[in-house]
């Protein structure tokens, strides 16, 4: 999410003092008014790769969201999007029957997709329907883990400390400006994307704006979701056994000591 311009105390942007010690890329590269897609973000991570390692540098990918390090990191294949198609199987509320027609249109696809995951099931369908092609054919699927380029490293921290620590952020943004930036972003010609307003904070805090729920519901749901986000994460990542693990205890530099040893 920090690709939106304008979204910056939400996403925790890096600082104008962070980025004159470290140059960071694909940080305010698209209007919050406009998609921007998982392939995009791969093409344009990409790019940057291909620039730093032309200059001679390094470079370190910090995230997050797992599908987009992981389609950068194993240079996944990804289908495109047919929005009719989607808007026309979303109408069916009932998701067993989805994973029953995905089921029948590739039972491949299935095997790799928990029953119910509707956002999952969906995607696999709208590709399978609108391109005539099954979903299971676009690689091996996010469970392969074949030999990378990359050197992965994941920080592992006791549950209950991030818990206090995502509603110790959330603090300190409000306190920042956060309703505020929200605020400037909806009253802006377009608005936000449909991607973009999926961003964590910034649609619970919209929902307020608009009259939904109070503040503290709105911040109390976006500590919850972000909590439950963080435990997906966490999920995600330990299924890849490529990774090395460092235990973070509270302490930036004990991983990063650990981190500069495994790396050299």
């Amino acid at each position: 999410m920090q690709v939106y311009r304008g979204m910056d105390i939400g996403t925790a942007s890096p600082t104008v003092a962070e980025r004159a010690r470290v140059r960071h890329h694909l940080v305010d590269i698209v209007e919050p008014s406009e998609e921007f897609s998982v392939s995009e973000f791969r093409d344009a991570a990409n790019a940057a790769l291909d620039d730093i390692e032309t200059r001679g540098g390094r470079a370190i990918l910090v995230g997050g969201t797992g599908l987009y390090l992981q389609a950068i990191v194993d240079d996944l294949e990804l289908p495109g999007r047919f929005p009719e198609v989607a808007a026309s199987l979303d109408a069916e509320p009932d998701t067993a029957v989805l994973f029953e027609q995905l089921a029948r249109l590739d039972p491949v696809a299935v095997t790799r997709i928990e029953r119910g995951n509707r956002r999952r099931i969906l995607r696999a369908l709208e590709v399978t329907v609108g391109s005539g092609r099954p979903f299971s054919d676009f690689g091996p699927g996010l469970d392969a883990y074949p030999e990378t380029p990359f050197t992965l490293a994941g920080v592992r921290i006791d549950r209950a400390l991030l818990a206090d620590r995502v509603a110790h952020r959330y603090s300190e943004q409000m306190h920042d400006g956060f309703l505020d930036e929200v605020r400037a972003l909806v009253q802006r010609p377009g608005g936000l994307s449909r991607t973009a307003a999926q961003a964590l904070g910034y649609r619970e805090l919209i929902a307020h704006l608009h009259g939904e729920c109070t503040l503290d519901e709105a911040l109390a749901l976006a500590v919850d979701r972000t909590r439950q986000f963080g435990v997906r994460q966490i999920r995600w990542f330990r299924r890849d056994p490529r990774i090395r693990w460092f235990d973070h205890d509270g302490d930036p530099s004990t991983v990063l000591d650990a981190l500069d040893e495994s790396w050299s």
